[in-house]
């Protein structure tokens, strides 16, 4: 009797590319996905923000508002808030709009106009203001708060600095005041050089927002430039009537943490304090 042949069914040994090829593309498309929710239109999240911002900030309600007030800097929230307190101050300084440049930190700043420059501002104008990677920088001319050569406060610079003050004092940043001259000479008893001068008005402006507005001492630095940080070069009394100026600048979050802070606290930024300070000359002592 013959054998019964046994026909085995040929088995496919490619059906797992199947499932693998399955995989692999539910994986790419899961990245993707991924990838795409994480790509935010930075334009559009400002321009919210920025409405969000001004609907919920008040003159009314600053006090409140102050304590969960996220510190500025990077980011576009933050950004949006620098812008918010630049176009406060616009409408109660009465500047013109295209006199505030407005530029992410990090980025290029766009400005309406050239009249110095590239920096947009104006001798004509007595205050500007600028976003830039160092924060909200607002210049006010000398002709609006000194007469010519001297470094006390004329009456109706108070004004100025009284709306200045009043938008930026609830703010946790670091503020400079720096003063600028041109590249004129001085020399009187008082003032031998630029770098007096430029430091004595800086000073100044410091002295009325700590005894007037009651701003923490340790918030403030009074720094002079002399003539060595012009807006717009030194050729025309156009050009000078711009660098003669002072500087208010609120710092963003990143640059006022590495401000100086009292040894015995750490700051609302958390400043480097005495333990850093320790251990940085412990290690630079080791050999």
């Amino acid at each position: 009797m013959a054998r019964r042949k046994f026909v085995e069914d040929s088995e496919d040994t490619g059906r797992w590319l199947l499932t693998y090829s399955d995989l692999i593309t539910l994986l790419l498309a899961f990245f993707v996905v991924m990838y795409s929710m994480s790509r935010i239109d930075a334009k559009k999240f400002g321009r919210m923000s920025e409405h969000l911002q001004g609907a919920f900030h008040s003159s009314e309600d600053k006090g409140q508002a102050s304590a969960g007030e996220s510190d500025l800097g990077s980011g576009v929230l933050k950004v949006g808030r620098l812008k918010t307190v630049a176009l406060h101050l616009r409408s109660s300084l009465g500047t013109s709009k295209n006199r505030i440049s407005m530029g992410g930190q990090g980025a290029p700043v766009t400005r309406a106009d050239s009249v110095a420059g590239q920096n947009g501002f104006s001798a004509t104008e007595p205050i500007s203001m600028e976003i830039n990677e160092r924060g909200l920088v607002i210049h006010v001319v000398e002709s609006a708060l000194f007469e010519s050569g001297q470094a006390t406060l004329k009456p109706e610079a108070l004004a100025v600095l009284d709306r200045i003050a009043k938008e930026i004092m609830n703010l946790p940043n670091q503020v400079r005041v720096e003063g600028h001259t041109d590249d004129r000479p001085i020399t009187t008893t008082r003032f031998p050089s630029n770098w007096e001068l430029s430091s004595a008005r800086a000073t100044s402006v410091v002295r009325y927002l700590i005894e007037k507005h009651e701003f923490s001492p340790e918030r403030l630095s009074a720094l002079g430039f002399g003539e060595y940080r012009p807006l717009a070069p030194n050729t025309s009394d156009g050009n000078r009537a711009q660098n003669r100026r002072v500087d208010i600048v609120v710092l963003t979050d990143n640059l006022s943490k590495y401000e100086p802070m009292p040894a015995d606290t750490a700051g609302e930024f958390g400043g480097l304090g005495e333990n850093y300070f320790q251990a940085t000359l412990e290690d630079n002592s080791a050999p």
